[in-house]
């Protein structure tokens, strides 16, 4: 009933009555029996006394809830007044009454914002506004990505949102198809994008669609309950603060600020030395139950750490504290937050720091019983060493992890991830100190697994990062045994750090370090050592049964080991070690530094692509994929264009060396105008067509225009070498090319032409004559290379045709004797490098066959002007038949 149709008998207090029973707790709606007062205080004044200021007023508000059942006893008494005939004083505080402030958590606001923009999109979508529905579904998706990060589960609105609006998608993709008037063009773009954020949403919310749709009601239900200790646990704080505030009867201003830390039931918490076992035993208890307050456990045991006494008692108190930091964030998708983070690395540091000052102490992962309820020393103990169960190990294995997934979280672009990396050096540190202690307690396992953790930070990093990280060692007062300062250099620190893990029992870190160490040579450009090092190994025969991690470490290995070549400038070594994971054509995803987001994404389960997001490495260590491609594509350039220089037949151009390099060059040639190179790959694919030409010159400009070289150490010497490869295989280009069009070509304008040193150029000729990729031979008094040519005859050129359909027929005869019996492959696999087995009888098969055709074609094109492309398709050094009695006639 409005106030201004009031009858002149109510009151006031009715209507206030009424609207502070509202706002009651279900806990405290019974209604309790007014107590008389024994005696005034300032809660209990008269109705003009309460009226005479604003300041007493807001007073009796604030404390409305405790003494609501005296304000009503008191007001009944009093004469009631109608609204016209009370004074301005009163109805300007019966105004402030009617306004009633309504405490809502943060949890209940989130909610009240995810329906009101749902509300909004469904406004949105009555006018067709697909622009709006697109940026409101946008917030939506943040505001439950928030809901997820603060350990929350999915409100059943958004998946009911979810669901109706991909209904409406497709009602709405219906209607557009059928429609003559076609939706703006920016309506019909926000239209396919709401198309594709609804998809991924439904798969990324895929598990709790499926049990919103199989019980909504139960679905709703579970999600109250958990809504509903939050609201208990605020009605019993209330509760609590009348216990303690109902004690003093004469309050003021001053006593209503303090508050008392109080347990079960209302009683007041004394935190001694005395009673610090029995209080861990009750903060141990209620670990992992439900409706427990982390935030509160973590203050008590803080508390606890203060007035703990001995070191038995702090490493008790500071290994429950440090569990209750990890435990407060159960999350798997969110990191721990940052402030946190750095609270349990400080605590671990103290720990550490207690146990190594005393060697009387001892955490280990496997100890006696003991009564934990009882204090202990050294003087109790048989041996005089206090042995605690606890792992440190396990405390510095989380922090590593958690500082990884925060970085994976954190926008790498931003100012947050420097300053988050810069806790790299203070974690770095607390590995060390970890380290040191396994030392001296002789842990061999956790010493171990420290060590690889230690490793792992420094061995992609460069000269500058490690020695700043090792700079922190000068503070601390416990240091390990191996550090920069004893080895001279950062290659002589990994060393030693591999050497002991070898020695290890556990495998998975034996793999892990070598891996490590063959990175570490490869980033400082000793590639043979790293080569050799991987040969020995054989990992790559035993790499598929490990972990997805180790393969990864396995991947990033072989890269680096490519890169290295490169910039050594052995570009055969780098394109055959690039080749295998660039013909995978899924470079991101096999280095973990992204996932894919076309086929191979559609075999994911929701959990596999979580799992896969999980494993995805750092920006900051990331292998740059741009400059990974250019490396790659400039090698096969080196490798590739020389090659099929050589080549005389279609058949022998269809064996190729590198397929993705190929496939691009193919795409280049086809297309009809080619503007001015813009990508990496337009100045490589432009490159190589200049490379064909012999415009050598024009070649190395484009390849050194490459900007990404920059990224590169070392990009003047790496740019220099490359202009001196792409001088040696511009010759060896030409003289391919343009070998059958002279007789005789002088060196000295070879030498003037590729601006090499006729030595070079020499001994560049006489290689390829030797390896008999050239039919040629130096005349050394007038210094001319001389080309070798004869003419085919009629029966040569019947002998050549004769030998083609030889061979044709002979393979056409086996592929149908092999689909007769039943094999798979076809004949277009049999010549493949990938080492399959078949059987003896089409080996011998083959064998006859390929000896048959050799010795045919080795005798006809031997005496062709192109016969050297043949024996240099075959590979660099192989020797053909007939060649030796072709040469004796």
């Amino acid at each position: 009933m409005s106030r201004f149709f009031r009858q002149v008998g109510d009151s006031d207090s009715d209507t206030e009555d009424s609207d502070e029973e509202l706002l009651i707790s279900d806990d405290n709606a019974a209604p309790k029996p007014a107590a008389k007062p024994t005696g005034m205080s300032r809660f209990l004044r008269t109705a003009g006394s309460d009226s005479s200021s604003s300041d007493s007023d807001s007073d009796s508000d604030s404390d409305s809830d405790e003494d609501e059942s005296e304000m009503s006893a008191a007001e009944t008494g009093a004469k009631k007044k109608g609204r016209f005939l009370r004074s301005d004083s009163e109805d300007e505080d019966s105004e402030d009454e009617d306004v009633k402030r309504v405490v809502k958590s943060t949890k209940d606001k989130r909610v009240e914002e995810i329906e009101a923009t749902g509300k909004v999109m469904d406004n949105a979508l009555k006018i067709n506004d697909w622009v709006a529905i697109s940026a409101e579904f946008d917030k939506l998706l943040r505001l439950v990505q928030r809901q997820s990060n603060a350990a929350e589960p999915i409100p059943p609105f958004f998946l009911k949102t979810l669901g109706s609006m991909e209904n409406s998608l497709n009602a709405a993709l219906t209607r557009e198809k059928e429609a003559k008037k076609k939706l703006s063009p920016v309506n019909a773009r926000a239209l396919n994008s709401m198309k594709q954020k609804v998809k991924k949403s439904t798969k990324e919310y895929e598990k709790e669609m499926y049990q919103y749709q199989a019980d909504p009601e139960a679905f709703e239900h579970e999600f109250a309950l958990h809504s509903q200790p939050a609201e208990a646990a605020l009605t019993k704080t209330k509760r609590v603060k009348k216990v303690a505030e109902s004690g003093s009867e004469d309050e003021d201003s001053g006593a209503d600020d303090r508050f008392t830390t109080v347990g079960k039931g209302g009683k007041v918490m004394q935190f001694t030395a005395d009673a610090i076992f029995k209080t861990l035993k009750l903060v141990h208890d209620a670990r992992g139950k439900k409706n427990t307050d982390r935030g509160e456990q973590m203050r008590i045991l803080e508390k606890l750490l203060e007035v703990a006494v001995t070191p038995y008692q702090r490493i008790r108190v500071l290994l429950a504290l440090v569990s209750s930091r990890f435990d407060y964030n159960s999350s798997i998708t969110s990191y721990m937050p940052i402030d946190l983070w750095l609270a349990a690395e400080r605590e671990v540091d103290q720990l550490i720091s207690v146990v190594a000052r005393d060697s009387a102490y001892s955490v280990q992962e496997n100890t006696e019983d003991y009564d934990e309820l009882l204090e202990r020393s050294p003087a109790t103990e048989s041996d005089g060493i206090v042995r605690i169960r606890g792992s440190i190990i396990s405390f510095v294995d989380r922090l590593d992890d958690e500082f990884t997934k925060s970085l994976q979280n954190i926008d790498p672009h931003g100012t947050e991830y420097i300053d988050r990396l810069k806790d790299e050096k203070v974690l770095y540190r607390t590995i060390c100190r970890a380290q040191a202690f396994y030392e001296s307690s002789q842990q061999q396992e956790p010493l171990a697994r420290v060590i690889m953790r230690r490793l792992e930070h420094i061995y992609s990093k460069p000269d500058a990062v490690v020695t700043a990280l090792e700079s922190s060692l000068g503070s601390s007062e416990v240091s390990p045994s191996v550090t920069l300062a004893s080895s001279t250099t950062t290659s002589d620190l990994v060393h030693a750090l591999c050497i002991y893990l070898y020695k290890a029992d556990n495998s998975l870190l034996r793999t892990r370090a070598i891996l490590s160490h063959i990175y570490h040579h490869a980033l400082h450009n000793d590639f043979y050592t790293a080569r050799d090092m991987l040969l020995m190994s054989h990992l790559q025969e035993s790499i598929h049964s490990a972990d997805v991690t180790t393969q990864i470490l396995y991947n990033r290995t072989v890269v680096q080991l490519g890169l290295c070549a490169f910039r050594c400038g052995l570009i055969k070594e780098a394109q055959a070690t690039l080749q295998d994971i660039f013909t995978t054509q899924r470079v991101k995803e096999l280095l973990a530094q992204g996932v894919h987001q076309q086929r191979f994404q559609a075999q994911l389960t929701p959990e596999q692509e979580r799992a896969e997001r999980a494993r995805q490495l750092p920006f900051h260590v990331h292998i740059n994929t741009e400059l990974l491609e250019a490396a790659f594509l400039v090698s096969s350039m080196l490798v590739e264009i020389p090659l099929l220089a050589s080549i005389d037949s279609e058949e022998q151009k269809r064996k190729v060396i590198s397929k993705p390099f190929r496939r691009l060059l193919d795409f280049a040639d086809r297309q009809v105008f080619t503007g001015p190179p813009e990508s990496t790959r337009d100045h490589i694919m432009q490159a190589s067509k200049a490379l064909q030409d012999g415009d050598w010159e024009k070649c190395r400009d484009l390849i050194q225009s490459i900007k990404i070289w920059s990224l590169m150490p070392e990009a003047a010497s790496v740019k220099e070498m490359l202009a001196k490869r792409i001088q040696e295989q511009g010759l060896r280009t030409y003289l391919f090319t343009y070998a059958p069009y002279y007789s005789t070509l002088s060196l000295s304008l070879l030498s003037r032409t590729f601006s090499l040193p006729l030595r070079t150029v020499t001994s560049m000729i006489s290689k390829m004559i030797w390896n008999e990729e050239l039919s040629a031979s130096l005349d050394q008094s007038t210094s001319v290379v001389v080309f070798h040519r004869i003419e085919l005859s009629r029966p040569q050129q019947l002998a050549q045709v004769i030998a083609d359909k030889i061979s044709t027929m002979a393979e056409q005869n086996e592929k149908a004797l092999d689909m007769k019996l039943g094999a798979v492959s076809g004949w277009g696999d049999r010549g493949d490098a990938k080492g399959e087995k078949r059987g003896e009888q089409t080996q011998e098969r083959r064998g006859r066959g390929d000896r048959t055709r050799g010795s045919l074609r080795g005798k006809v094109q031997h005496s062709g002007t192109r016969g050297r492309g043949s024996r240099f398709a075959q590979g660099l050094g192989n020797q053909m038949a007939g060649h030796s009695s072709q040469r004796a006639r």
